[in-house]
């Protein structure tokens, strides 16, 4: 497990030494304030984007895992298992990591702000510099408000040293007006574009506002809400949406789309992999350059392409991270849809010749799009037996934002209009099968539910999507009572090889393993996963004491 050296709620008091005051007099006329170099100022920024590395996976166990996609049956995980069965409280290990991190962020960002604006304008720190290093500190911080709010509700807002140690919970709509706020305040001096897609740009601030405005304007369920179903397996009542806010969404959305910097990349295959980083398509990403690159930093490779494929060669092994159920290999229902052989994968060849069957009677399909492939050119999922962790993990891409208008468009009843948007996406899904089987002329609610499953799948999108959609217990409920291992006869070893006769070397400890998986997952479903609990400690194991706790936790 990776180390850390920060409190969240007391970073900004525990870093104010870290550039302590400079007594060389050219750095500034207050040789008791802040007198950042240049290079100390960047560092100290840059800093702030660190957390983002540590949170690679944790997003799919539980962006995937708390919903019906996602199961995590390895004993190496076993804090994800709990995810995954929906069987966690406010200690398990992901929960504190996906608060404890992002205000770690958060805390780095808000010195960085003060650090950094106080520091005296010289030949070294030009004041273009500072402009350009405070807005991508204000980046940060508003990206990781928007991952908190969503998880967690309404949550303690800190925007500076002193209120570092509050554990007041601020409302749902403070901390969304501050994350417009920082925002659009960083984008007036963000690069318009920015070619390396780890930095920030006016690109990623207007993706990121038109899936704020989205979300916000879907309006989340508040605490008074959210009780009224914690302990049922319910979904909350239907709402009209913000009209106002989809409104601002689909403004930013087309931002993104008429900048003309970004736009689906012709083969869907290609947006993936180390050799594929930075293309046309990625908006903003979380840099990755391996374990142990940034020594004592904490720096972390992408995990998603170890936890997501283990192990490569053994496929009798558990993974740490799998699809739940053999029917996902048809969630995609159309073999002609191109991103069914990249999502969902069956079988790889090794460029050893080697082959691994990932589905029965031996495994379970895999998530493609982290697989390290030896070729991206071809139909044929060809890999190498090593997974290297240095891939880049996109956090936002073209296709995403077209979802985003089309979603908008479709809860303002401008449902020509999203199928339009709707069915870009298909022409590149589809190929030269659209006009006969990929063109859609009509656009439903749940159309636009399936184009982002098929579109992101594994993506780390789903739970949120859910959430939003407020269908998320409904969603649960229908597809895990249907899957294949949730059937009785998976129960045991002996059920199976009984149901099975003629059926030779079946992996029937594996099965039975997702068929409780499964069992436990409905059986705890409630309405309290609308969000995850307030943790009690940190990461260093100190008392949060936040309080009121989420309801049904």
């Amino acid at each position: 497990m990776k180390k850390k050296f920060f409190i969240p709620v007391v970073l900004s008091i525990l870093l104010a030494g870290v550039f302590s005051c400079n007594d060389d007099p050219s750095k500034g006329d207050d040789p008791e304030g802040p007198q950042l170099t240049s290079a100390e100022a960047s560092a100290l920024v840059n800093s702030a984007y660190l957390p983002l590395q540590w949170l690679s996976s944790y997003y799919t166990v539980f962006g995937e895992g708390a919903t019906e996609t996602l199961a995590s049956i390895s004993d190496d995980v076993a804090s994800a298992g709990d995810i995954s069965r929906l069987d966690f409280d406010e200690y398990n290990d992901v929960v504190i990591e996906l608060f404890d991190d992002p205000y770690i962020s958060i805390g780095t960002a808000n010195l960085a702000i003060a650090q950094i604006e106080a520091s005296p304008v010289n030949t070294d720190l030009t004041q273009a510099h500072k402009d350009h290093l405070i807005a991508r500190a204000k980046f940060i911080r508003a990206h990781e408000y928007f991952k908190l709010v969503q998880a967690f509700g309404e949550i303690p807002l800190i925007l500076d040293e002193a209120s570092a140690l509050g554990r007041e919970r601020a409302s749902i709509d403070a901390v969304y007006t501050q994350i417009v706020k920082d925002l659009t305040e960083a984008a007036t001096h963000l690069p318009e574009y920015d070619a390396t897609k780890s930095n920030p740009s006016q690109g990623a601030v207007n993706a990121i506002l038109a899936k704020v405005y989205l979300t916000w304007g879907q309006k989340p369920l508040s605490q008074e809400q959210l009780q009224a179903i914690a302990n049922t397996k319910s979904d909350p009542a239907a709402v009209a949406p913000d009209a106002a806010k989809l409104e601002k969404a689909i403004e930013y959305a087309n931002k993104v789309i008429n900048s003309g910097k970004y736009k689906l990349l012709s083969n869907y295959n290609k947006i993936w992999g180390s050799v594929n980083e930075n293309n046309d398509e990625v908006i903003f990403s979380v840099r990755h350059d391996g374990d142990g690159i940034d020594g004592d930093a904490g720096g972390m490779g992408n995990h998603q392409t170890h936890c997501g494929y283990t192990w490569p060669g053994d496929p009798l092994k558990d993974p740490h991270l799998s699809y739940t159920d053999i029917t996902l290999e048809n969630r995609i229902p159309s073999n002609n849809d191109s991103r069914k052989l990249f999502s969902y994968v069956t079988s790889i060849t090794f460029d050893d010749g080697a082959v691994d069957n990932l589905t029965w009677p031996v495994s379970v399909v895999r998530n493609g799009k982290w697989i390290h492939r030896t070729s991206y050119d071809g139909p044929d999922y060809i890999a190498s037996k090593t997974q290297p962790n240095d891939i880049d993990r996109i956090e936002y891409r073209y296709a995403e934002v077209l979802l985003i208008k089309a979603e908008a468009l479709l809860f303002l009843n401008r449902s020509s209009e999203a199928l339009t948007v709707v069915n870009q996406i298909r022409q590149r899904a589809f190929g030269g099968h659209y006009e006969n089987e990929g063109k859609l002329t009509t656009l439903t609610k749940e159309d636009l539910y399936k184009e982002w499953d098929y579109e992101l799948a594994f993506e780390q999108k789903h739970w949120y999507n859910l959430v939003r959609w407020k269908n998320y217990v409904s969603t649960i409920e229908n597809a895990v009572s249907n899957f294949e291992y949730y059937k009785d006869k998976y129960a045991s070893a002996g059920s199976i090889k009984e149901a099975f006769p003629g059926v030779a070397n079946i992996n029937a400890p594996f099965y039975v393993k997702l068929h409780d998986n499964q069992r436990a997952k409905l059986n705890n479903l409630k309405g309290k996963f609308y969000r995850l609990p307030i943790p009690a400690t940190n990461y260093e194991g100190e008392a949060l004491n936040i309080t009121p706790q989420n309801p049904g936790y």
